[in-house]
């Protein structure tokens, strides 16, 4: 571990952020807002929500992201009229994103437990992959790259850890990277045969640049604070200690009145703070 431990961050919602105001300005922590990946809000008036939010982070300076739409969906459609509508939500994610002044948007991994298995059945089904993708996201990096906002890729049913890695990199931008879920991961680790979550860590090396922190029992997408599920929290920071990326630190718990409990247990296993 290094000697000066990493400082966590949250997500949150405009709900749940007042509770929280003063832990985030403590020591400004990284912030993730979880309201804008609703596609009512998108096709609504989020500009208040948005404006209702800027106003609670009055004095805020620590990293500020949001988690993009990813309902109904996935960025590597076969069908080019879902890909059109999938860019349109995308690119309205990234509206919101630079009118709070995020510098960061989570994205969904297209990859599936089915594909861990029949992708590479075809010679080509991998590289068509990618290139769906790309036909999917050209435009929104184009606008990400404009408004200086990083997309992360999140790990969801990927149980090859290093496919979504590829993927980034292929895409052939500096603001494309790469997210990890250690709950996601964990699930994949002990329901489908994935390796264990510090091992995402390791195959994303530097770039890996954001990472959702729950706890899982291996079963099912808990969102649970650390310390209630069986994740191997040791491994995962040591991993994350010989990163360079910075990656932010970011709770993302089911029932938000948990998270400064989840914080407190890494702290005292002198992990984070």
């Amino acid at each position: 571990m290094s000697a000066t431990l990493p400082v966590l961050g949250a997500a949150l919602s405009v709900k749940s952020i007042p509770a929280h105001t003063d832990w985030l300005l403590e020591r400004q922590r990284d912030l993730e807002i979880q309201d804008f990946f609703r596609a009512d809000l998108l096709d609504s008036d989020w500009r208040g929500t948005a404006k209702e939010i800027k106003s609670m982070l009055d004095g805020h300076t620590g990293r500020l992201g949001i988690h993009g739409p990813f309902w109904g969906f996935t960025i590597a459609s076969h069908d080019p009229m879902i890909r059109r509508a999938v860019t349109k939500r995308l690119l309205q994610g990234l509206e919101v994103a630079e009118f709070l002044g995020a510098t960061q948007m989570v994205i969904h991994s297209p990859y599936t437990t089915w594909d861990y298995n029949n992708i590479d059945m075809l010679p080509d089904n991998r590289e068509a992959l990618i290139e769906r993708v790309r036909a999917t996201l050209s435009d929104v990096i184009a606008s990400a790259e404009q408004a200086d906002c990083e997309l992360v890729i999140e790990n969801i049913e990927d149980k090859n850890p290093l496919d979504r890695v590829g993927l980034a990199k292929a895409l052939g931008s500096s603001k494309v990277r790469v997210s990890l879920d250690t709950g996601h991961a964990n699930y994949a680790h002990h329901s489908t045969g994935a390796p264990p979550v510090d091992y995402y860590v390791d195959a994303a090396g530097d770039m890996l640049t954001h990472v959702h922190l729950q706890d899982t029992d291996g079963y099912a997408d808990r969102h649970w604070a650390p310390g209630e599920g069986n994740i191997r929290w040791i491994a995962v920071f040591r991993a994350l200690a010989k990163l360079n990326s910075n990656p932010r630190l970011i709770l993302e718990l089911r029932n938000h009145d948990h998270v400064k409990a989840g914080a407190a247990y890494l702290a005292s296993l002198e992990l984070a703070q």
